[in-house]
Order: C-alpha cells, then sequence, then structure tokens
C-alpha cells in the first residue's frame, strides 16, 4: 500500500482556535464572577451606608429630645422650687396674718365662678337707645376760665369691666371696684341694656358695690335696691321677664338665680332698676355680670 505523503508532524499542525478553546472559556467565568462579587458587595456597601445615615439621624434626634426634655425638667424644677418657697411663707405666717391675708383676697379677688358674658373684653357693649343718661355732676367735670374742658363721669360700659392691675404681677388682675369707679345714673329710677358676647341661656345675674368701709360718705345709699331683669331679643326688641330681686349692699358681691328661665337663648339683658337705698340724686351701678351657658342645660329649676 501507498504510504501516506505526510509527516508525522503534521499531525500536531491543529486549528489554534480547537487548540486554546478550553483555556479561554475559564477567564470569562473568572470576570462574569468577580462582577456579581463586586456588584453583591455595592449593594452591601450601600446598605450598610444608609443604615449608618438612619443611625446617625436617630441619634440626633434622640439628643434633640433629651435637651428638650432637660429644659422642661429645668422649668418644672424652678416652678416647684417657687410653691416650696410660698409653702414656707404661709408655714411662717402667724395665725392672724393668714386671716388678713384671706380677708385681702375675697376683697379683692373674684370668687364667682361662673362664666361672664357681660364682659366688655370677649365682646359685650352697652345698647345706649335702652339705657338711661349718664348723670353729670358739677364736681365730676375739670373747668378753665368756666369752660368746661372734659367729663369725669364713667360711661356705662364700666359696668362691664373686669378690673385693673394688682400687686402680684402682670397677670393678675382683680375687679377695680373703687370709690366713683362706677356708673351713674339720674335719680333712683334708671335702666341698663347689655348686648351680651353671644347668645346665651340665661341662669343667674351678678351685682357687685363698694363695701361700706371705703365709701367717702360712710354710706351705701347710692347702691340699687329694687330691680328687675328682662332678657330681650328680636328687632324690636321682644322682652321677657326673668325674675324681679333686691340689692342688699352690705354684701358687696351677690348673685341672684333668675326666677324664670325660659328654654330659650337672649342675645342681651336689661336691669331696670326702680329703687335705690336712699340718696335723692344718681344711683351708682359699679358692676353688672351676666350668667349661663351657651347650651341648653339638662336639668331645668322648678
Amino acid at each position: 500500500m501507498p504510504r501516506s505523503s505526510r509527516s508525522p508532524g503534521d499531525s500536531c499542525d491543529q486549528p489554534e482556535n480547537v487548540a486554546h478553546g478550553p483555556r479561554e472559556v475559564r477567564p470569562r467565568r473568572y470576570k462574569l464572577f468577580i462582577h456579581k462579587l463586586i456588584e453583591k458587595a455595592g449593594v452591601l456597601i450601600l446598605c450598610a451606608f444608609v443604615a449608618l445615615c438612619s443611625h446617625s439621624f436617630l441619634i440626633r434626634m434622640y439628643q434633640e429630645k433629651v435637651r428638650h426634655h432637660t429644659g422642661e425638667i429645668q422649668d418644672l424644677r424652678g416652678h416647684l422650687n417657687q410653691l416650696i418657697a410660698k409653702l414656707q411663707e404661709m408655714e411662717a405666717m402667724s395665725d392672724e396674718q393668714k386671716m388678713t391675708q384671706k380677708i385681702i383676697k375675697m376683697i379683692q379677688g373674684d370668687y364667682i365662678e361662673k362664666p361672664d358674658f357681660a364682659l366688655k373684653s370677649i365682646g359685650a357693649s352697652i345698647d345706649f337707645e335702652q339705657t338711661s343718661a349718664t348723670y353729670n355732676h358739677d364736681k365730676a367735670c375739670s373747668y378753665w376760665n368756666w369752660i368746661r374742658l372734659w367729663n369725669y363721669a364713667q360711661p356705662p360700659d364700666v359696668i362691664l369691666e373686669a378690673g385693673g392691675r394688682t400687686g402680684q404681677g402682670e397677670s393678675g388682675r382683680a375687679p377695680n371696684v373703687t370709690p366713683g369707679n362706677c356708673w351713674a345714673f339720674s335719680g333712683d329710677r334708671g335702666q341698663v341694656t347689655i348686648r351680651l358676647a353671644q347668645k346665651v341661656y340665661l341662669s343667674n345675674l351678678t351685682l357687685q358695690h363698694i363695701p361700706k368701709t371705703i365709701s367717702l360718705s360712710g354710706s351705701l345709699d347710692t347702691a340699687p335696691k329694687d330691680f328687675v331683669i328682662y332678657g330681650m331679643e328680636g328687632s324690636p326688641k321682644e322682652e321677657v321677664f326673668l325674675g324681679a330681686f333686691q340689692f342688699q349692699p352690705e354684701n358687696i358681691i351677690q348673685t341672684f338665680q333668675l326666677q324664670n328661665q325660659p328654654p330659650r337663648t337672649f342675645g342681651a339683658v336689661k336691669v331696670k332698676i326702680s329703687s335705690n337705698w336712699g340718696n335723692p340724686r344718681f344711683t351708682c351701678l359699679y358692676r353688672v355680670r351676666v350668667h349661663g351657658s351657651v347650651t341648653l342645660p339638662r336639668e331645668q329649676p322648678n
């Protein structure tokens, strides 16, 4: 048989891509593995960074709350120290001093624990068309060369004011019931009509006068005596009788429960005075308060 012309060395001449193929597959696998590893590492680093930022934010919030509560605790501690100091002062006072302080608080303070819908500061006002004229007296006027400059007489809405400053600091307020700080009308018969701050179901009315101990004349003859209360509503004004009462000037603050309390609201109240305690020239009103509720009371008095 004829021999092949190819030499033994010719069997090694194989194509280059066949001889080196398996070696090129391995680097590709390594690159793919490294790429995935880098991606996962990046995700882990990102998660760690987010967690670290969140942790830092929570720490800052916690520190801010701690500072806020620390300030509140310091304020409470200061108030507590003030209360302790006041208690120590009260314990150190004698029984006589305690009684004197209690009397002063009763005179200056306001122990009528009822809402007042006739307060000027919350919107109440005087209906001048339904109110008597103010009493004018020469002693209440200021003159210059026989020319009257101004009138010291108080207007009717002075009876709607809560009071002025006291010696207890700017926050302390007590009724400014001092001689002359009142509204006066001529004679012993007159009336005042008060537009309330809002419509209410009426229940009580409170009158206040100065005590006899500080009266310049030494008497209370200008205080009102017999009076009638009307609830007013609508236009023209409808008057509804609510009760007839008598003010006793020995008690400087008196609250009267209305004899008639209809289940309806009123926007105004008329106080009609028919007599005083003996002064023929004028009658004084120091303060008038009107009490009630904005909702219908559950139980109506008999």
